[in-house]
Protein backbone atom coordinates (compact mmCIF):
# COMPACT_ATOMS: atom_id res chain seq x y z
CA UNK A 1 0.00 0.00 0.00
CA UNK A 2 1.59 3.47 -0.87
CA UNK A 3 2.91 5.62 2.31
CA UNK A 4 0.12 8.27 3.12
CA UNK A 5 1.09 11.49 2.67
CA UNK A 6 0.29 13.77 5.83
CA UNK A 7 -3.21 15.78 4.50
CA UNK A 8 -4.32 12.38 4.10
CA UNK A 9 -3.96 11.60 0.69
CA UNK A 10 -1.79 9.82 -1.61
CA UNK A 11 -0.45 9.71 -5.06
CA UNK A 12 -3.18 6.79 -5.51
CA UNK A 13 -5.95 8.60 -4.27
CA UNK A 14 -5.42 11.49 -6.54
CA UNK A 15 -5.20 8.99 -9.51
CA UNK A 16 -8.52 7.93 -8.66
CA UNK A 17 -10.11 10.72 -8.44
CA UNK A 18 -8.72 12.00 -11.79
CA UNK A 19 -9.43 8.57 -13.13
CA UNK A 20 -13.41 8.53 -11.87
CA UNK A 21 -13.34 12.38 -13.38
CA UNK A 22 -12.18 11.22 -16.71
CA UNK A 23 -14.15 7.56 -17.09
CA UNK A 24 -16.87 8.09 -15.06
CA UNK A 25 -18.00 12.04 -15.27
CA UNK A 26 -16.79 12.63 -18.38
CA UNK A 27 -13.99 15.47 -17.88
CA UNK A 28 -11.57 16.35 -20.11
CA UNK A 29 -8.43 16.43 -19.04
CA UNK A 30 -8.25 20.55 -19.15
CA UNK A 31 -11.07 20.37 -17.20
CA UNK A 32 -9.76 17.94 -14.46
CA UNK A 33 -6.61 19.99 -14.55
CA UNK A 34 -9.01 23.36 -13.27
CA UNK A 35 -11.09 20.92 -10.58
CA UNK A 36 -8.07 19.72 -9.21
CA UNK A 37 -5.56 22.58 -8.81
CA UNK A 38 -3.03 20.90 -11.33
CA UNK A 39 -1.30 21.42 -14.81
CA UNK A 40 -3.04 19.53 -18.07
CA UNK A 41 -0.04 16.96 -17.73
CA UNK A 42 0.11 16.43 -14.02
CA UNK A 43 -3.99 15.55 -15.06
CA UNK A 44 -3.00 13.47 -18.01
CA UNK A 45 -0.41 11.49 -16.18
CA UNK A 46 -3.03 10.64 -13.46
CA UNK A 47 -5.69 9.46 -15.66
CA UNK A 48 -2.96 7.42 -17.21
CA UNK A 49 -1.80 5.89 -13.76
CA UNK A 50 -4.85 5.27 -12.91
CA UNK A 51 -5.63 2.96 -15.55
CA UNK A 52 -1.73 1.44 -15.01
CA UNK A 53 -2.43 0.71 -11.78
CA UNK A 54 -5.67 -1.32 -12.10
CA UNK A 55 -8.00 1.27 -10.51
CA UNK A 56 -10.36 1.87 -13.13
CA UNK A 57 -11.91 -0.78 -14.64
CA UNK A 58 -14.82 1.04 -15.74
CA UNK A 59 -15.65 1.56 -11.86
CA UNK A 60 -13.67 3.14 -9.30
CA UNK A 61 -11.36 0.39 -7.72
CA UNK A 62 -9.72 2.54 -5.38
CA UNK A 63 -11.49 4.14 -2.55
CA UNK A 64 -10.68 7.74 -1.61
CA UNK A 65 -8.92 8.53 1.53
CA UNK A 66 -11.39 11.65 2.17
CA UNK A 67 -14.07 9.13 0.94
CA UNK A 68 -13.00 6.22 3.34
CA UNK A 69 -12.81 9.31 6.44
CA UNK A 70 -16.45 10.38 5.57
CA UNK A 71 -17.50 6.83 5.33
CA UNK A 72 -16.35 6.31 9.06
CA UNK A 73 -17.62 9.07 10.26
CA UNK A 74 -20.92 8.54 9.22
CA UNK A 75 -20.37 5.00 10.62
CA UNK A 76 -20.08 6.75 13.75
CA UNK A 77 -22.78 8.93 13.83
CA UNK A 78 -25.33 7.13 12.51
CA UNK A 79 -24.17 3.21 13.54
CA UNK A 80 -24.52 1.98 10.00
CA UNK A 81 -23.69 -1.55 9.13
CA UNK A 82 -22.62 -0.63 5.39
CA UNK A 83 -21.34 2.86 4.21
CA UNK A 84 -19.74 3.58 0.90
CA UNK A 85 -18.88 7.16 -0.07
CA UNK A 86 -17.74 8.19 -3.99
CA UNK A 87 -15.91 11.18 -5.17
CA UNK A 88 -17.83 14.24 -6.02
CA UNK A 89 -17.89 16.27 -9.70
CA UNK A 90 -18.13 20.22 -8.22
CA UNK A 91 -19.90 20.95 -11.79
CA UNK A 92 -22.31 17.92 -11.90
CA UNK A 93 -25.73 18.21 -10.51
CA UNK A 94 -26.83 14.63 -11.75
CA UNK A 95 -28.17 12.93 -8.49
CA UNK A 96 -27.21 9.55 -10.12
CA UNK A 97 -23.83 9.66 -11.75
CA UNK A 98 -21.25 7.84 -9.45
CA UNK A 99 -23.62 6.47 -6.29
CA UNK A 100 -25.40 5.03 -9.59
CA UNK A 101 -22.37 2.36 -10.47
CA UNK A 102 -21.63 2.11 -6.46
CA UNK A 103 -24.93 0.78 -6.06
CA UNK A 104 -24.77 -1.99 -8.99
CA UNK A 105 -21.47 -3.03 -7.77
CA UNK A 106 -23.13 -4.06 -4.06
CA UNK A 107 -26.28 -5.15 -5.43
CA UNK A 108 -23.69 -7.65 -7.44
CA UNK A 109 -21.91 -8.40 -4.69
CA UNK A 110 -25.03 -10.07 -3.52
CA UNK A 111 -26.67 -11.78 -6.22
CA UNK A 112 -22.61 -13.15 -6.14
CA UNK A 113 -23.46 -15.11 -2.74
CA UNK A 114 -23.91 -18.94 -3.09
CA UNK A 115 -26.27 -18.91 -0.49
CA UNK A 116 -29.88 -18.10 -2.07
CA UNK A 117 -30.50 -14.29 -0.93
CA UNK A 118 -34.03 -12.47 -0.65
CA UNK A 119 -33.28 -9.60 -1.89
CA UNK A 120 -35.67 -6.21 -1.68
CA UNK A 121 -35.38 -3.30 -3.93
CA UNK A 122 -37.50 -0.05 -4.26
CA UNK A 123 -38.14 2.10 -6.84
CA UNK A 124 -36.89 5.87 -7.97
CA UNK A 125 -34.77 7.17 -10.97
CA UNK A 126 -31.41 6.20 -8.73
CA UNK A 127 -32.38 2.88 -8.37
CA UNK A 128 -33.19 2.65 -12.10
CA UNK A 129 -29.51 4.53 -12.55
CA UNK A 130 -28.04 1.93 -10.49
CA UNK A 131 -29.79 -1.53 -12.20
CA UNK A 132 -28.76 0.00 -15.58
CA UNK A 133 -25.49 -0.81 -14.61
CA UNK A 134 -26.27 -3.85 -13.70
CA UNK A 135 -23.73 -6.98 -15.30
CA UNK A 136 -25.92 -9.52 -16.84
CA UNK A 137 -25.41 -12.82 -14.62
CA UNK A 138 -27.56 -15.94 -14.01
CA UNK A 139 -28.65 -15.93 -10.66
CA UNK A 140 -31.26 -18.51 -10.42
CA UNK A 141 -30.99 -19.25 -6.81
CA UNK A 142 -31.99 -15.85 -5.64
CA UNK A 143 -35.33 -14.32 -5.14
CA UNK A 144 -36.15 -10.25 -5.90
CA UNK A 145 -38.49 -9.04 -4.59
CA UNK A 146 -40.35 -5.43 -5.21
CA UNK A 147 -41.06 -3.02 -2.22
CA UNK A 148 -43.37 -0.89 -4.17
CA UNK A 149 -46.28 -1.16 -6.20
CA UNK A 150 -45.75 -1.08 -10.18
CA UNK A 151 -49.14 0.56 -11.34
CA UNK A 152 -48.77 4.43 -11.92
CA UNK A 153 -51.94 6.44 -11.20
CA UNK A 154 -53.28 5.88 -14.89
CA UNK A 155 -52.81 2.22 -14.68
CA UNK A 156 -50.04 2.02 -16.67
CA UNK A 157 -46.47 0.69 -15.53
CA UNK A 158 -44.77 3.08 -13.21
CA UNK A 159 -41.88 4.17 -14.91
CA UNK A 160 -39.15 4.18 -12.02
CA UNK A 161 -40.58 0.36 -11.00
CA UNK A 162 -36.83 -1.80 -11.67
CA UNK A 163 -37.82 -5.59 -10.25
CA UNK A 164 -38.28 -6.10 -13.97
CA UNK A 165 -35.41 -5.32 -15.39
CA UNK A 166 -33.27 -6.60 -12.12
CA UNK A 167 -34.47 -9.70 -12.88
CA UNK A 168 -34.43 -9.96 -16.82
CA UNK A 169 -30.24 -8.81 -16.16
CA UNK A 170 -29.55 -11.30 -13.55
CA UNK A 171 -32.11 -14.01 -14.13
CA UNK A 172 -32.91 -14.29 -10.52
CA UNK A 173 -36.98 -14.96 -9.68
CA UNK A 174 -38.76 -11.91 -9.60
CA UNK A 175 -42.13 -11.13 -7.39
CA UNK A 176 -43.61 -7.74 -8.33
CA UNK A 177 -45.70 -6.35 -6.25
CA UNK A 178 -49.38 -5.71 -8.52
CA UNK A 179 -50.84 -3.13 -6.71
CA UNK A 180 -50.88 1.10 -7.28
CA UNK A 181 -48.22 2.74 -4.85
CA UNK A 182 -51.17 4.23 -3.22
CA UNK A 183 -54.56 3.16 -2.57
CA UNK A 184 -57.33 4.90 -3.28
CA UNK A 185 -58.33 4.71 0.90
CA UNK A 186 -57.18 2.95 3.97
CA UNK A 187 -59.73 0.04 3.16
CA UNK A 188 -58.83 -0.78 -0.04
CA UNK A 189 -54.96 -1.29 0.81
CA UNK A 190 -55.84 -3.58 3.46
CA UNK A 191 -58.24 -5.21 1.16
CA UNK A 192 -55.56 -5.44 -1.47
CA UNK A 193 -52.89 -6.51 0.99
CA UNK A 194 -55.33 -9.37 2.33
CA UNK A 195 -55.24 -11.15 -1.11
CA UNK A 196 -53.38 -14.17 -0.79
CA UNK A 197 -50.84 -13.62 -3.61
CA UNK A 198 -50.71 -10.16 -1.80
CA UNK A 199 -49.48 -11.55 0.96
CA UNK A 200 -47.31 -14.08 0.43
CA UNK A 201 -44.82 -11.40 -1.26
CA UNK A 202 -45.44 -8.83 1.45
CA UNK A 203 -44.24 -11.68 3.58
CA UNK A 204 -41.14 -12.35 1.11
CA UNK A 205 -39.98 -8.73 1.68
CA UNK A 206 -39.94 -9.12 4.86
CA UNK A 207 -37.62 -11.59 5.02
CA UNK A 208 -35.18 -9.81 2.57
CA UNK A 209 -31.66 -10.58 3.43
CA UNK A 210 -30.97 -6.94 1.83
CA UNK A 211 -32.64 -4.02 0.37
CA UNK A 212 -31.87 -1.36 -1.77
CA UNK A 213 -33.95 1.97 -0.97
CA UNK A 214 -33.86 5.51 -2.80
CA UNK A 215 -34.76 8.44 -0.71
CA UNK A 216 -37.07 11.17 -2.10
CA UNK A 217 -37.73 14.78 -0.49
CA UNK A 218 -41.07 16.53 -0.26
CA UNK A 219 -41.11 20.05 -1.52
CA UNK A 220 -42.70 21.07 -4.37
CA UNK A 221 -40.79 19.31 -7.12
CA UNK A 222 -41.23 15.60 -4.63
CA UNK A 223 -40.97 13.38 -7.15
CA UNK A 224 -44.09 11.95 -5.97
CA UNK A 225 -45.63 15.73 -7.09
CA UNK A 226 -43.84 15.51 -10.32
CA UNK A 227 -44.90 11.68 -11.06
CA UNK A 228 -48.73 12.18 -10.16
CA UNK A 229 -49.08 9.80 -7.43
CA UNK A 230 -49.52 12.89 -4.95
CA UNK A 231 -51.69 15.68 -5.58
CA UNK A 232 -50.20 19.52 -5.16
CA UNK A 233 -52.58 19.86 -1.89
CA UNK A 234 -51.45 16.22 -0.68
CA UNK A 235 -47.58 17.37 -0.69
CA UNK A 236 -48.60 20.44 0.82
CA UNK A 237 -50.70 18.37 3.72
CA UNK A 238 -47.49 16.10 4.14
CA UNK A 239 -45.19 19.51 4.47
CA UNK A 240 -47.67 21.13 7.06
CA UNK A 241 -47.18 17.56 9.07
CA UNK A 242 -43.83 18.09 9.09
CA UNK A 243 -42.96 15.46 6.53
CA UNK A 244 -39.66 15.76 4.97
CA UNK A 245 -39.16 13.14 2.93
CA UNK A 246 -40.34 9.37 2.14
CA UNK A 247 -38.86 5.67 1.14
CA UNK A 248 -41.20 3.50 -0.54
CA UNK A 249 -44.21 6.45 -0.37
CA UNK A 250 -43.89 6.04 3.47
CA UNK A 251 -43.39 9.87 4.92
CA UNK A 252 -41.36 10.81 8.10
CA UNK A 253 -40.81 13.62 9.38
CA UNK A 254 -37.45 15.08 10.47
CA UNK A 255 -36.57 12.74 13.29
CA UNK A 256 -37.35 9.76 11.02
CA UNK A 257 -40.74 9.30 12.28
CA UNK A 258 -42.96 7.33 10.02
CA UNK A 259 -46.13 10.10 10.27
CA UNK A 260 -49.56 9.19 11.08
CA UNK A 261 -51.69 10.59 8.19
CA UNK A 262 -54.01 9.61 5.78
CA UNK A 263 -51.57 9.39 3.38
CA UNK A 264 -49.49 6.84 4.79
CA UNK A 265 -52.85 5.14 5.75
CA UNK A 266 -53.27 4.32 1.76
CA UNK A 267 -49.52 3.46 1.16
CA UNK A 268 -49.69 0.02 -0.90
CA UNK A 269 -45.94 -0.89 -0.37
CA UNK A 270 -44.60 -3.23 1.93
CA UNK A 271 -43.02 -2.01 5.37
CA UNK A 272 -39.68 -1.05 5.06
CA UNK A 273 -37.80 -4.43 5.81
CA UNK A 274 -36.49 -5.02 9.55
CA UNK A 275 -32.83 -3.48 9.85
CA UNK A 276 -32.30 -6.27 12.66
CA UNK A 277 -32.34 -9.28 10.65
CA UNK A 278 -30.68 -7.49 6.96
CA UNK A 279 -29.30 -4.50 5.79
CA UNK A 280 -31.45 -1.94 4.31
CA UNK A 281 -29.21 0.62 1.98
CA UNK A 282 -30.42 3.93 1.04
CA UNK A 283 -28.73 4.41 -2.26
CA UNK A 284 -28.82 8.69 -2.73
CA UNK A 285 -27.63 12.35 -2.82
CA UNK A 286 -28.32 15.81 -3.30
CA UNK A 287 -28.23 18.85 -1.32
CA UNK A 288 -31.94 18.49 -1.94
CA UNK A 289 -32.17 15.12 -0.17
CA UNK A 290 -29.95 15.52 2.82
CA UNK A 291 -32.30 16.33 5.36
CA UNK A 292 -34.45 13.44 4.35
CA UNK A 293 -31.33 11.25 3.84
CA UNK A 294 -30.35 12.30 7.56
CA UNK A 295 -33.86 11.63 8.90
CA UNK A 296 -34.04 8.18 7.61
CA UNK A 297 -30.70 7.04 9.24
CA UNK A 298 -31.21 8.86 12.67
CA UNK A 299 -34.23 6.80 13.13
CA UNK A 300 -32.06 3.78 11.41
CA UNK A 301 -34.90 2.94 9.11
CA UNK A 302 -31.78 2.47 6.94
CA UNK A 303 -29.08 0.83 8.44
CA UNK A 304 -26.60 1.14 4.90
CA UNK A 305 -25.46 3.90 3.03
CA UNK A 306 -24.01 5.03 -0.46
CA UNK A 307 -23.47 8.63 -1.65
CA UNK A 308 -21.37 11.26 -2.64
CA UNK A 309 -18.85 13.14 -0.78
CA UNK A 310 -20.86 16.91 -1.08
CA UNK A 311 -23.50 14.98 0.55
CA UNK A 312 -21.96 13.06 3.26
CA UNK A 313 -20.06 15.87 4.45
CA UNK A 314 -23.72 17.86 4.76
CA UNK A 315 -25.09 14.91 6.62
CA UNK A 316 -22.13 15.61 9.14
CA UNK A 317 -22.70 19.05 9.05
Amino acid sequence: MAARQDNGTTRLDDAARAGWLYYVAGNTQEEIAAKMGISRQSAQRLVSLSVSEGLIKVRLDHPIGHCLDLAERLRTRFALDHCEIVPSDPSNASTTIGIAEAGAAEIERSLRLVEPQVIAIGTGRTLKAAVEQLQPMDCPHHKVVSLTGNISPDGSAAFYNVIFNVADTVKARSFPMPLPVFASSASEREMLHSQPMIRSTLALAASANISFVGVSHLDPDAPLLLDGFLSEAEQKALQKAGAVGEICGWCFDAEGRILETSINERVASAPIPSRETGRVIVIAMGSRKAEAIRAALKRRLANGLITDERTAELLLA
